[in-house]
């Protein structure tokens, strides 16, 4: 189910709203739904990115485990290389 919501836009960016929209053949709503929409998608797999990174140095801090840089770009340079090597644990 669909509902409104009111925006505020000063005139500059409704002017360009309106002009984008013009161009793109598309009307000024359609853009706005789809830049919330891509923002709102760009933002919630940032928020789930930074919960999964907090919730992997919870589990460094609790269980003192960690991986050594060097061991990590070894690992990493060596990626497409017939001497690759096996993920560092």
């Amino acid at each position: 189910m669909s509902s409104s919501l009111a925006l505020k836009l000063d005139e500059e960016t409704r002017r360009r709203l309106q002009a984008l929209g013009q161009l793109r053949d598309r009307s000024p709503h359609w853009l706005m739904k789809k830049a919330v929409l891509e923002y709102l998608d760009r933002e919630e797999s940032y928020e789930q990115e930074k919960q999964e990174d907090l919730a992997r140095w919870e589990q460094y801090r609790l269980a003192g485990r960690g991986v050594p840089h060097a061991s990590v770009r070894e690992w990493l340079d060596s990626f497409g290389t017939e001497s690759g090597r096996p993920r560092p644990e």
